[in-house]
């Protein structure tokens, strides 16, 4: 069966996903609950589960009144359960979850957050603030080395897999990986037919044009002057650096 994916921008720059699979409909990061229930209202759509990537407000928001209102679970990192509003079933990497049929890998991708998730089902990859389009969410409870090794855990899948990430942050990200790599072709190309929306990516194009992926690119490490340096300390690098962009 297969697996409808809807985007819901809510707040300034967020991105909440309608996942509908037969009769059921998940919301991924639902950072307030009118934006989500009037998009299920204008497709007849019932809510049956709310997932949730990490704790934060801006994609946990809309959590209560989703859940008041449709009487859906929500499924949320088991490991930070206590800040999750409204678990109902926590998920880690070795329990995974199921989905109207769907095997559903969860991915654990600590560093934006200690507790931080991504959901994999039907060739889809929710992200939430781990891996954006071209970019990576900041460190906030974690150091490099625990976000590059969550993010090459993302790179393991399939280059087709489609990326929805937490926020529109797609062109002040690509802005500053051209200060790092100005000769990427595809990063060129990239940003001269950016859409104003622009989820989903993909595996391969991020691959290809996100330079927190591309610690081994030549170029950037010379940008860097890390020409040497081992991948982690170039990561580092270059989330200090976009830390200050």
């Amino acid at each position: 069966m297969p697996v409808e994916v809807v985007t819901v921008p809510c707040l300034s720059d967020n991105y909440a996903y309608l996942v509908k699979s037969g009769d059921s409909c998940a919301v991924v990061d639902p950072s307030e609950a009118g934006p989500v229930a009037a998009a299920l209202a204008a497709r007849s759509w019932q809510l049956s589960h709310i997932l949730n990537t990490h704790h934060h407000l801006d994609h946990t928001g809309g959590n209560l009144a989703l859940k008041a209102q449709f009487g859906a679970k929500v499924v949320g990192p088991g490991k930070d359960a206590a800040r999750i509003p409204g678990i109902d079933i926590g998920v880690d990497e070795n329990c995974g979850w199921e989905f109207s049929g769907h095997k559903v890998q969860v991915l654990e991708v600590p560093a934006h957050t200690r507790g931080a998730i991504a959901f994999v089902m039907g060739g889809n990859a929710f992200t939430g603030d781990t891996l954006f389009a071209l970019g990576c969410g900041r460190l906030f409870e974690g150091d490099a080395a625990m976000m590059w090794a969550s993010l090459r855990k993302l790179m393991a899948l399939p280059d087709a897999t489609k990326i929805y990430c937490g926020h529109e942050y797609t062109k002040n990200n690509g802005r500053f990986a051209l200060t790092l790599e100005p000769g990427n072709a595809a990063l060129q190309a990239r940003m001269k037919d950016l859409p104003a929306m622009t989820m989903p990516s993909d595996m391969a194009l991020e691959k290809a044009t996100n330079p927190f992926l591309r610690v081994d690119s030549r170029e950037i490490r010379e940008s860097l002057g890390m020409q040497s340096a081992g991948d982690t300390e170039v990561f580092g690098e270059i989330r200090n650096r976009k830390d200050s962009y």
